[in-house]
């Protein structure tokens, strides 16, 4: 396999949320999430984070894009979901493209979107029914950001390790969005994977991220499956921890990633999105992975600029 970014084995990424707090400023009169945002982006910058988020710093992942799509009113379904009428993240996926080369833009994914909302209308009598409105919906923002030059667009299902959520439907939804972008795309899956893995592997698209310090049996779980051409966001940060792992631990997850899937396939980066951490703590881990990512590029003998 090439590397992901030509000439960058082990790229490190982020998968979206940071903990960036609004700011008074005289622009945040006119956007409170301004300055957080430019946080958000300036601390993934410093710490040597690869591909960059937004931050994510704007509403829930559910609210982020319920609260502006047509058919939504705050979380209950009360008509026909149809696609907003202006981008809903492309303002801040547009400024991180100003500061940095490689940007990821996130969507949540259709399943998750529609299992968070509650059904108060006669257009959906299940959420199964609803997730093909929604996947329509995003699919028009994901069209937006990938005009912003984005290097990754990445949709987050954390419903589908749960077993709640239908994954044929799931799988058909995701389709619908990676249709709309000519750059990979990355799906984003909390949680054990073990009782949805054949599935997953099997989903339209080139990243499968996953959690891999917390739940040690995914990368198993993957290690034994036919991967053909995917690329593998690999979870070894904790980040349901305010604790600070040591480099060492970082540098041992990483290199198991690397002896399991191979240097080229593995983009290193925390379980899961980084916002409910204390900001000195995210920032932190970020450092910390991008250091440990720096060590184990320098032992696999590989040219970087191969």
């Amino acid at each position: 396999m090439k590397p992901f970014i030509p000439g960058q084995i082990l790229p490190t990424t982020v998968v979206g949320s940071y903990p960036a707090e609004p700011r008074r400023t005289l622009r945040s009169l006119l956007d409170p999430f301004h300055e957080a945002a430019c946080q958000a982006v300036e601390a993934q910058i410093s710490a040597g984070v690869t591909i960059i988020s937004d931050g994510q710093v704007r509403e829930d992942m559910i609210g982020t894009f319920a609260s502006q799509l047509p058919g939504i009113r705050g979380k209950d379904v009360i008509g026909k979901v149809m696609p907003s009428g202006h981008p809903i993240t492309v303002k801040d996926t547009r400024y991180a493209r100003t500061r940095h080369p490689y940007v990821k833009g996130i969507v949540t994914g259709p399943s998750t979107l529609s299992h968070g909302l509650h059904l108060d209308t006669p257009n959906y009598r299940t959420r199964d029914e609803l997730v093909p409105d929604i996947a329509e919906a995003l699919a028009a923002e994901a069209r937006s950001i990938g005009e912003t030059g984005i290097t990754m667009l990445q949709i987050d299902e954390p419903i589908f390790s749960t077993g709640v959520a239908d994954l044929d439907i799931g799988r058909k939804a995701i389709e619908r969005i990676t249709t709309q972008v000519s750059v990979p795309v990355c799906l984003h899956v909390c949680g054990p994977l073990s009782r949805i893995i054949d599935e997953y592997v099997r989903m339209p698209v080139q990243v499968l991220d996953f959690e891999g310090s917390v739940d040690l049996d995914n990368l198993s779980s993957l290690s034994s499956r036919d991967l053909g051409a995917k690329y593998i966001g690999f979870g070894c940060v904790d980040s349901s921890s305010a604790k600070l792992e040591d480099v060492d631990t970082v540098i041992k997850r990483i290199r198991t990633g690397v002896e399991v899937l191979g240097a080229e396939r593995l983009i290193p980066d925390p379980d899961c999105g980084l916002r409910m951490l204390p900001q000195d703590v995210a920032c932190a881990k970020l450092s910390r992975l991008c250091e440990a990512a720096a060590i184990v590029r320098s032992e696999t003998g590989i040219d970087d600029h191969q």
